[in-house]
């Protein structure tokens, strides 16, 4: 049996961390834009990261609220692609992760 405290722990850690960036983010896409062409320029293509990185981190926020959510249902640390014990290594590794090693090979 692992010890899912841990686990909520970290990813209670992590969500907190992403959404500090996140608004961030929304701040820096929210300021004021120059008015220069080539500044412009230069400003769209770092709004296109800003752009990337938020959805980024979205995602991995949903992963994490997927993953508390197994948590509380009990099924935290099951395989949802073939119903094993997910490796306590890959755990620490990917506490979001809903698929054992084999499973998330696959899926690749």
């Amino acid at each position: 049996m692992i010890n899912t405290q841990t686990y909520r722990d970290a990813l209670m850690s992590r969500l907190g961390e992403l959404d500090k960036r996140l608004h961030a983010i929304e701040g820096a896409l929210d300021s004021p834009k120059s008015k220069d062409w080539d500044e412009m320029a230069a400003e769209r293509q770092d709004d296109e990261v800003l752009e990337h990185l938020g959805q980024s981190g979205q995602d991995e926020i949903a992963r994490i609220r997927a993953a508390l959510g197994r948590i509380r249902n009990g099924s935290y640390g099951t395989c949802s692609g073939c119903g094993e014990q997910i490796a306590p290594e890959r755990l620490d590794i990917l506490p979001e992760t809903p698929l054992c090693r084999a499973c998330g090979a696959r899926k690749r």
